[in-house]
């Protein structure tokens, strides 16, 4: 049995550690924080209290079976390339740091999401 949960303070903390330990990674959002590149999300901090990283498939598949994670899921809807970091994982930031890279690379070899034209544009 996992021992007592983090705090959403304490995770902010963590996940705030995390972030800024990676050079390129850029921390946004107030109440969700998250991190994006070309305009994909590959790791944010639910509403929920849980962190989640995106990983490819192969990394996602060894991660949860390493970990005892689970796939993210939000309002509902089971976000199936994010899993959930455990709380004692996140406590380990360099252990953590490895996932986090494959997660900036991986979103990184992905197409940029289209940006929104504005409605002024038009």
């Amino acid at each position: 049995m996992e021992a007592a949960k983090l705090s959403r303070e304490q995770k902010v903390e963590l996940y705030t550690r995390l972030v800024a330990s990676y050079p390129d990674a850029v921390l946004k959002g107030g109440t969700v924080p998250y991190t994006s590149l070309n305009g994909r999300m590959y790791s944010f901090l639910s509403k929920g209290n849980e962190v989640t990283l995106k990983l490819p498939a192969e990394e996602r598949i060894k991660f949860i079976e390493k970990y005892k994670s689970r796939l993210a899921e939000n309002y509902g809807i089971v976000q199936k390339e994010y899993v959930v970091v455990p709380d004692n994982l996140l406590e380990r930031i360099e252990e953590l740091k490895l996932y986090f890279d494959i997660s900036y690379k991986y979103t990184a070899s992905l197409k940029p999401k289209p940006t929104a034209k504005s409605k002024k544009d038009n």
